[in-house]
């Protein structure tokens, strides 16, 4: 995951508002347990992500007690975007050396 956590979270809450364990929740299902993040990683993230303007957050009561539910700006979406080609770009480009004969076009870093 390092260096790709921006990504799975905008993913993730680019798909409805979430609070950090839903997020966490919603990242181990959609995975089949593959991201299993620890909150210790993702709740700092998510405030990252929110001081960067990235994220919004408002205070909501879910099962009795207040959690920040996150939602993604514009300004998110147009990160995720692009971190969305990156992400392609980099894929392509290491399914080329690992598939000798297939050729992509230059990756950006």
């Amino acid at each position: 995951m390092k260096g790709h956590l921006d990504l799975v979270l905008l993913g993730v809450l680019s798909r409805g508002a979430g609070h950090g364990y839903q997020v966490i929740t919603r990242l181990r299902e959609q995975t089949g347990g593959a991201l299993d993040l620890p909150e210790g990683s993702v709740y700092p993230a998510l405030h990252r992500l929110e001081d960067l303007g990235l994220l919004t957050s408002e205070w909501h009561p879910v099962a009795g007690r207040r959690r920040r539910v996150y939602s993604v700006t514009a300004e998110g979406r147009a990160a995720l975007n692009a971190q969305r080609r990156d992400w392609r770009a980099l894929v392509q480009a290491v399914e080329s050396v690992l598939e000798p004969g297939r050729r992509v076009g230059a990756v950006s870093s």
